[in-house]
């Protein structure tokens, strides 16, 4: 069964930072190409950025570049996103997700989410 663990959320002020994790399991997380969703309140669902299986290639969303850094430990079947110089419109629910391209939004597995709130 897979499983899509996240972690790491929380109320920050504008400008900080924070570290998500998403612990997987249940399939092989080290040949899987992995991505970060996210949705605000009343909007859809925005993909944020993804990472292929061995990690060498990394996209970005245009709002999140130079700021938040995807990476992942295959050794740990774990997914990251540093997220540094945080902005209130960053506020959402974050997941990690599984399937489809890592460049799209769709998914086919997707964890609960972690609330991450930036307050101004």
């Amino acid at each position: 069964e897979v499983q899509l663990v996240e972690s790491g959320g929380g109320l920050v002020q504008s400008g900080g930072s924070l570290r998500l994790s998403c612990a997987a399991s249940g399939f092989r997380f080290s040949t899987s190409d992995m991505k970060w969703v996210r949705q605000a309140p009343g909007k859809g669902l925005e993909w944020v950025s993804g990472i292929t299986g061995g990690g060498a290639w990394t996209v970005y969303a245009d709002s999140v570049k130079g700021r938040f850094t995807i990476s992942r430990d295959n050794a740990e079947n774990t997914l990251y996103l540093q997220m540094n110089s945080l902005k209130p419109e960053d506020t959402a629910m974050y997941y990690c997700a599984l399937g489809y391209s890592y460049r799209s939004s769709d998914y086919t597995y997707r964890g609960q989410g972690t609330q991450v709130t930036v307050s101004s």
